[in-house]
């Protein structure tokens, strides 16, 4: 026998209902609304008053699946809200109010819930379940901060409302307690940390399996992972057909995902493990033993169940290992716990034992001289029993016959059954047995297929001997893929360098600037900016880290710039309310969007990802470099000026839709002009308050959604306003005025050439479909004149995508700016390169080729306006991301890679993939491509 500590469930969750998916659209739990009291929290979703010992119910079945695996004691986590409240250590025996260990957990649990367009409830993405997280912790720090003034100055202050969530919450804040942020994906696990690094606080993080995907990054968090072991199963290659619909990035996490813990370990990043995620929890330790074949260490695999869920939960005087004093939790297994053969006999709870397997107490196994007795006849025969003590099996030999037994049990009250085949024996059916064994004898009775009865008797002649050990199973290897960013077909396995010199050669050369476009001419790149454009341009032969591009017959042009981008987001529409100025696109990346390399491919290489067009006042943007294989934070712009999504007509007032103010154009004007009002109140408020601390007033409590519209009326907020038609672009810019802010941009802008002067006057730029009308009534009088037209009267015009195919050949939608102008080639290539940097506020870093600017440019096979020409290279910031060349090697190997991982899933002899082992709570299917337009918020 081989005894343990009892195992710790690290993270077994609970929830009242079925809980809503984290990371995914759900709908509202109707409790949420129905348990909110007087000082509860506005938000239902957000209870961290709450506790999960409220709702607990752990089914006998699973509760025995638990003890099974050597489980005694669990972390009880609440399953749902955002705020989802207080977790809790309980005993895994026999429910009883002992059973707890600690009421109150060590976290608060967070899970970026939210739910459907249909629903009316904020939030309804992504976007908003994060915004909503900031404030409720923003929050929670006024509350204390609010109740402290009033205490010691209630002379001069209103006594604030109480709130259980926020008092509860800032408590936990402030004594540092851990919380726990579930995440869906390994980009997940760096959207909390951001969270956590904001309100310095102390993170945990319930991984996802895909850590290994961004190891030093999750490293760099300095938190504590509570990991599933939920590896996908063997995916569906067994036709060609169906390996068609199967991604690399499907093949190579199947291939790499069971190693993930291992390379936590090697990292030093701290982890415990947990069964949660698993369809069936009792593949947790099959799972288990695959990742110590595969290089796991047996010592950590232990540890990550005993010693470090103690330690980390507060635990460990009492739990985690064997020692004097400690609470009686063991486990009992019969060799081993890491050997596949071995099993866990029992557990002991508080001392109570809580048997796994029911051994009997006798052993039918060996070979029995058995005697008897059918209609007066006698048989003496040759009984032989193999197998398991619990799972027997046998056959009955004699008169040169062998007969092999079915149905053998041996039941823990030493009762033996068996049965065989009459036929041999004369008999037409199956012949049944029964008796009990004791010690070397047994006897029982028999019934024949006819209902006849017979009578036995048996004795051991010999004891059974274990047949020879199977061959020793071969050590499986761990993977031996390398990582790739981002993982999937086309990421880097190194990401790019930066030349000290990059040189390119005898180009034409389209600057974008006052240089105009050059012949035969040289671009000399330095650090990764633009030291100088001219002619004869050269570098020494010695110098070291330089490249030299010979551009003889092709174009160099500035990277190209999209002013309309839903690229790389995971959220872009949060329509629960017409003002949502307090989400951000920053909080939402997709950094692995494939699109990226696309537009790469089609020399893109800055984006304004904008918040979609659900209502009046939408979410911040976020300006980024197209940075392939950059974690999400590493494509922003730094440096760019920030702006803000608004949108005008149609899809904001949506009279057919749920109800939502406002339901017309009226009303819509409305909505803005009463938000800047109260961004101004709040602006007059903060100033006469003060934010500090140790005032005789309660501080103004800090306002996300009202902080970006006073940005805005500071000046350090662009606006970017989706628009239509002529009036209702009149009225947004006399708002403008009104209260004396800046349009950055107005967005489509389809009847721009009506009101050009009025667009002028107030100093917006224009960013355009080049021919894009008659897609809905409102743009019915569009035409492709549009863009040349409110370029002459001194608009600053970009044309734009609004989509992540068009934005791959921006290139080609400038030509019509030539077509249509009519104007030259340079002046239309203005609106995919210079003039969205003007509009965005960033050419004095990128939208020219201009000694000091970013050394961002992009190498063409031809004339960059001709539909025939190709993007050869692409360069952001003297970094090469997309090379024509290196993309086709890329694909041959990938394709060759392909093959391989196909061949080692049809040789594994593993089931297919149909409903995975792991829950698959992720937010993206692996390979699947999130693909937004502006009135777009749904996966398509």
């Amino acid at each position: 026998k081989t005894i343990y500590s009892g195992f710790i469930e690290s993270y077994l969750e609970r929830s009242d209902k079925k809980p809503p998916v984290t990371g995914r659209r759900s709908q509202q739990n109707q409790d949420e609304k129905t348990t909110t009291t007087a000082t509860s929290h506005w938000n239902p979703k957000v209870k961290p008053d709450f506790s999960v010992l409220e709702q607990y119910d752990l089914p006998e079945k699973e509760g025995k699946t638990l003890r099974s695996l050597g489980f005694t004691s669990a972390h009880l986590v609440p399953g749902s809200g955002i705020f989802r409240g207080q977790s809790a250590l309980i005993h895994l025996g026999n429910w009883s109010p002992g059973s707890v260990i600690k009421e109150a957990g060590p976290v608060q649990a967070i899970g970026f819930e939210y739910g459907t367009w249909s629903d009316p409830t904020y939030p309804n993405s992504l976007l908003g379940a994060v915004a909503l997280t900031r404030q409720t912790f923003y929050d929670a720090k006024w509350y204390k901060e609010a109740w402290e003034t009033y205490g010691r100055f209630p002379e001069t202050n209103d006594q604030p409302e109480e709130d259980r969530g926020l008092a509860a919450l800032s408590t936990h804040m402030e004594n540092k307690g851990a919380i726990l942020f579930m995440t869906d994906e390994e980009l997940g696990s760096l959207r909390a940390g951001k969270i956590g690094k904001e309100f310095d606080l102390n993170v945990w993080l319930k991984g996802s399996g895909y850590e290994y995907r961004r190891l030093n990054d999750i490293k760099a968090l300095d938190s504590f992972v509570i990991l599933p072991i939920n590896f996908p199963k063997a995916p569906d290659v067994s036709t060609w057909e169906t390996a068609l619909q199967i991604t690399s990035e499907e093949l190579r996490h199947w291939d790499m995902a069971p190693d993930n813990a291992n390379k936590l370990a090697k990292a030093k990043i701290p982890f415990v493990l947990t069964t949660s995620e698993l369809e069936d929890k009792k593949t947790f330790r099959n799972n288990l033993l695959k990742m110590v074949k595969r290089g796991f260490s047996k010592d950590e695999a232990l540890a990550s169940v005993t010693t470090t869920p103690a330690k980390r939960l507060g635990l460990s005087e009492v739990l985690g290992t064997l020692k004097k004093g400690k609470i009686a939790n063991l486990v009992v297994t019969d060799g081993d716990y890491f050997d596949k053969k071995s099993r866990v006999e029992s557990v002991w709870i508080e001392g109570i034992k809580y048997p796994v397997i029911t051994e009997p107490k006798a052993d039918a196994r060996g070979t029995w001289t058995m005697q008897w007795r059918y209609n007066g006849e006698v048989r003496i025969d040759s009984l032989k029993i193999t197998g398991e003590r619990t799972k027997p099996q046998g056959k009955l030999s004699g008169d040169k016959m062998t007969i092999p037994l079915k149905s053998v049990t041996l039941s823990s009250n030493n009762m033996f059954n068996f049965a065989m085949q009459g036929d041999t024996l004369g008999m037409d059916g199956i012949i049944q047995f029964s008796g009990s064994i004791k010690e070397d004898y047994a006897e029982g009775q028999g019934r024949t297929p006819t209902g006849g009865t017979l009578s036995w008797f048996a004795r051991r002649a010999a004891p059974y001997e274990k047949e020879k050990e199977e061959k020793t199973e071969t050590q499986k290897e761990a993977s031996k893929l390398v990582v790739r960013y981002p993982e999937g077909a086309f990421g880097f396995e190194k990401m790019p360098s930066q030349p000290e010199l990059i040189l390119v050669k005898n180009a034409t050369i389209w600057t974008m600037g006052p240089q105009g476009v050059m012949e035969n001419s040289d671009l000399l790149i330095k650090d990764g900016k633009i030291w100088k454009v001219g002619k004869n341009l050269s570098i020494s032969p010695k110098a070291k880290n330089s490249v030299i591009i010979d551009a003889q017959g092709k174009h160099v042009t500035p990277g190209i710039i999209d002013c309309h981008s839903h690229t790389a987001g995971f959220s872009i529409n949060e329509g629960a309310q017409s003002v949502t100025a307090e989400v951000r696109i920053q909080d939402v990346i997709n950094s692995d969007d494939i699109n990226v390399y696309r537009q790469l491919a089609g020399g893109l290489t800055t984006a304004n990802v904008l918040h979609g067009s659900a209502n009046p006042i939408g979410g911040q943007n976020a300006v980024i470099k197209l940075r392939w294989g950059s974690a999400p934070d590493q494509l922003l712009f730094k440096g760019a000026p920030q702006g803000i999504k608004f949108a005008l007509g149609e899809n904001v007032k949506r009279e057919r839709s749920w109800g939502r103010y406002p339901e017309t154009r009226m009303g819509v004007e409305q909505v803005i002009r009463d938000a800047f009002t109260a961004a101004a109140e709040y602006k007059t408020k903060q100033a006469s308050r003060g934010g500090g601390k140790g005032g005789k007033l309660i501080p103004v409590r800090r306002d996300l959604e009202l902080d970006a519209l006073v940005e805005i009326l500071n000046g350090k907020r662009l606006v970017h306003s989706h628009s239509y038609r002529q009036d209702e672009i009149l009225m947004l810019a006399r708002v403008s005025q009104d209260f004396n802010f800046r349009i950055g941009t107005f967005q489509h802008v389809l009847e721009g050439y009506k009101v050009a002067e009025a667009i002028a006057e107030v100093g917006a730029g224009a960013s355009t479909f080049s021919d894009w009308w008659a897609y809905k009534y409102e743009v019915i009088d569009a035409i492709p004149y549009n863009g040349p037209l409110m370029e002459k009267v001194g608009v600053v015009v970009s044309y734009n995508s609004d989509s992540s195919e068009l934005a791959r050949r921006l290139n080609t939608e400038a030509a019509k700016a030539a077509k249509y102008g009519p104007m030259s080639k340079e002046d239309a290539f203005r609106f995919v390169t210079i003039n969205p940097a003007i509009q965005l506020g960033i050419d004095n870093r990128v939208g020219s080729l201009e000694t000091g600017k970013d050394g961002d440019f992009v190498i063409w096979n031809g004339d960059p306006m001709s539909m025939y020409t190709a993007c050869e290279q692409t360069w952001i910031d003297g970094k090469k991301y997309f090379d024509l060349t290196r993309d086709r090697e890329m694909r041959a190997k990938r394709k060759e890679e392909r093959n391989a991982l196909i061949q080692k899933v049809l040789s594994s002899g593993e089931n297919k993939m149909e409903k995975g082992s792991g829950k698959g709570r992720r937010m993206r299917r692996p390979g699947e491509t999130e693909s937004y337009s502006c009135v777009e918020g749904e996966l398509k």
